[in-house]
């Protein structure tokens, strides 16, 4: 047997793209349960310079296998809504369409990625689950609450208007989300100093924060639209707005996936250096990528 080495070895880890989970979305297509992933989150991933990997659904005991893949995670959004059960209600509207077998694992996902200090960035669905899982509540029916507006798409428009600007938001100073849209904020078209415009295509929200999740941003109303992971090390940002619609064309989504490649980045070399002992001697530590 020849010892030759491989005509295509592998490349070195700092040197591959950081791969990023996306977890899929169980649903029924025909007859059959199905996972799926709307193309726009992949290629939001793909547009932060990362690899995504859709995920199905998995095993409480295969999570931690499961992550030692991963550089970084993103939650999707979805027409389904986070069981009431997860934040000790009832359902109020059973014609919304539910996702339990999505519950059962991300919701236990999110608090062992974020011990891990991995890269999270959490969209619409994402962003509601990420507050029941680290124990906050949600408005089932935000539209339905005193002083809240109605935060839903307009019924049976094409995408072109579901997800134009709606509203503005304020950006709370100080915070992650401030500090990477710093730049832009006031130079954008539809924003201001602290402001700026959003879609907006969500019947729940944010009812009480989870602990340890700071305030990144809120709509006119009050409604929290974006927090962020006090004590995550880097990128650890949810918001209920959708960056990822084309977000080539959005200068404020750019910048945020911009943000969550090069966290991604980081992370990926920091598990190299902490896999390869020889990696400081034997390997330049710059980053070709950033």
């Amino acid at each position: 047997m020849s010892n030759a080495p491989s005509a295509n070895p592998a490349p070195p880890a700092r040197l591959r793209k950081p791969i990023v989970l996306v977890p899929g979305c169980s649903r029924l297509v025909g007859d059959h349960t199905c996972q799926i992933v709307g193309n726009k989150y992949l290629d939001a991933v793909r547009l932060a310079g990362c690899l995504p990997l859709v995920v199905p659904g998995v095993a409480a005991e295969d999570l931690d296998a499961l992550l030692d893949l991963a550089d970084g995670v993103l939650l999707t959004g979805s027409p389904s809504n986070v069981h009431p059960r997860h934040f000790g209600e009832t359902v109020h509207d059973s014609a919304l369409p539910l996702d339990p077998d999505r519950d059962a694992w991300t919701l236990p996902l999110i608090p062992l990625a974020l011990a891990r200090g991995l890269p999270l960035f959490a969209i619409c669905r994402g962003f509601q689950e990420t507050n029941v899982a680290l124990g906050g509540t949600l408005h089932q029916a935000v539209q339905e609450q005193p002083g809240l507006h109605d935060h839903r798409d307009p019924t049976g428009e094409p995408p072109e208007i579901a997800y134009a600007a709606r509203h503005p938001i304020n950006v709370v100073a100080g915070g992650q989300l401030a500090a990477m849209l710093a730049p832009l904020l006031g130079s954008v078209p539809g924003s201001g100093p602290n402001s700026l415009q959003v879609n907006s295509l969500h019947g729940q929200g944010v009812r009480t924060l989870a602990p340890g999740l700071r305030c990144e941003a809120v709509a006119p109303d009050g409604l929290v639209e974006a927090f962020s992971v006090e004590s995550s090390p880097g990128f650890a940002l949810a918001v209920q707005w959708h960056p990822e619609w084309q977000a080539e064309k959005n200068p404020v989504s750019m910048a945020m996936l911009e943000a969550f490649g090069n966290a991604c980045r980081g992370y990926r070399d920091n598990k190299a250096v902490k896999t390869s002992p020889t990696a400081n001697s034997t390997h330049d530590m710059r980053d070709p990528e950033t």
